[in-house]
């Protein structure tokens, strides 16, 4: 196992070390991570999707008792999908931590809360989306290694910047069609469950079996559309018995199958593979055993309550305002910049509900993440503060104040989030490509030297080998 990559310095001065600029112990103090911190995070997103999908279900109650008709509750089915779409992009926010280690100190606790509280409720895991983030971080902004880039590009959501404001409104109006939505959902999970060829942490050389991303998809995708048909149309004992057989032959088969056959990277993971997958199919197994047990008492009146409450107020927005918020992060992160290590993103000062949905847990305070990814998300506001002791970033560190409108500091006017992926912002001048080795700060890898070559050949602009 190895965690440290051995590489010639990429454009030296900017890899100078930001401790030679900076109060290095109050940055390192920054780096801390313990414990505890983020329960309190966790327990605040988790009320509100609570809250959310209780006022929600009330409102519908109160709607029946009246007798009025059902179109009252269009409403209240959009308002909810626009709080749980930023919820579930909360949860998204919590895998990131996680990802890069800083959700909890410990690595099992990180692991196992980040995907128990975060990854399994949104179809995914933290290693799955540790192994395309991470490539994203490492090889921020290039065109080839970057899967956000390669993402986007796959399901045709990647804007050609720089984008004029109308464009940007144009382009989003287009998103709002749901094909279009679910196409992205559908790419973004295809890169997360199975990689792909292209992304640096893929070893080409070894035949990766997908079979048991298949069997995962079976159980996470058709089960509840099989069981709640069954429970609509027969008995509950017939539902009952294909969801727990189900369940019993996915996970005997994760069981038996050895560790190899899983997808593998040149990430390794903290918790085995098989025991994430078993962990993830017993998440989605206890989920559809509650709503089974809800909606047997009603077996064959066609109505599955919880089944169908869970596709309006949890599915729905999983493929609607979710990855619409997805999308419109990846666009202004990172849209419209160059490769630099200044100026490959930018910090966000926006107001709650656009920092709720759109930019959560500290992905406000970007490109402080960028150069420090390490540092918790509680923590960036206080890193950027410092970090402008360092002349280099705060030139060229670019600071976007609201979404529309304009707002002046220090004499000087700042972009809104229009303006920095338009035409006046484009970047005028290149700046060297920077590659982030101290991404795997944290993480254990095999094949470093692989990864080393990819990194050499990326600070030059050359394609893999």
């Amino acid at each position: 196992m190895q965690n440290a990559l051995t590489m010639p310095p990429v454009a030296a001065s900017e890899n100078q070390p930001l401790q030679s600029r900076v109060d290095g112990p109050a940055v390192l103090a920054l780096k801390a991570r313990d414990n505890a911190t983020n329960w309190k995070y966790l327990a605040i997103v988790w009320g509100i999707i609570g809250a959310t999908t209780g006022a929600a279900l009330y409102v519908e109650s109160l709607i029946l008792a009246s007798g009025a008709s059902l179109w009252w509750m269009v409403p209240v089915v959009v308002l909810a999908a626009i709080v749980t779409g930023g919820s579930q992009h909360q949860l998204g926010g919590v895998i990131h931590e996680g990802t890069h280690f800083t959700l909890f100190e410990n690595k099992r606790l990180n692991e196992l809360a980040s995907d128990w509280l975060g990854a399994f409720a949104i179809y995914t895991s933290t290693y799955q989306y540790r192994v395309h983030h991470l490539a994203h971080h490492q090889f921020v902004n290039d065109p080839e290694r970057d899967p956000d880039i390669s993402q986007l590009k796959d399901s045709d959501h990647w804007l050609d910047f720089p984008v004029a404001h109308i464009d940007v409104l144009k382009k989003l109006a287009k998103q709002l069609y749901l094909p279009n939505l679910v196409r992205f959902t559908l790419v973004r999970a295809r890169y997360s469950a199975v990689g792909h060829d292209d992304n640096p942490y893929v070893d080409k050389s070894e035949t990766r079996s997908k079979l048991p991303v298949y069997a995962g998809i079976y159980f996470a995708v058709a089960i509840p559309f099989i069981v709640s048909t069954l429970l609509k149309g027969t008995s509950a004992a017939t539902a009952w018995t294909v969801l727990i057989a189900s369940y019993l032959a996915v996970i005997g088969y994760f069981a038996r199958l050895p560790e190899s056959q899983f997808p593998q990277t040149r990430l390794l993971p903290v918790i085995s593979h098989r025991a994430t997958a078993i962990g993830r199919m017993t998440f989605l197994f206890l989920l559809y055993a509650a709503f089974t047990a809800y909606d047997s008492a009603a077996a064959g009146t066609g109505v599955a309550w919880a089944f169908d409450h869970y596709g309006l107020f949890w599915a729905m927005p999983l493929f609607t305002t979710f990855p619409l918020y997805m999308m419109m992060r990846q666009w202004v992160q990172h849209g419209n910049a160059d490769r630099g290590r200044y100026t490959n993103t930018r910090v966000f000062l926006t107001g709650p509900l656009f920092r709720y949905c759109v930019l959560p847990w500290g992905m406000d305070y970007h490109l402080p993440h960028h150069m420090m990814a390490s540092v918790p998300h509680y923590n960036l506001k206080a890193l950027h503060e410092l970090l402008l002791a360092d002349p280099k970033y705060k030139a060229e560190g670019l600071v976007v104040e609201g979404v529309i409108g304009h707002h002046h500091h220090d004499g000087k006017q700042r972009p809104n989030i229009l303006d920095v992926i338009g035409p006046d912002f484009a970047p005028k001048q290149r700046s060297a490509a920077h590659v982030d080795n101290n991404t795997l700060e944290y993480a254990e890898v095999r094949g470093a030297a692989a990864i080393a070559r990819e990194a050499a050949l990326s600070a030059s602009g050359r394609p893999s080998s």
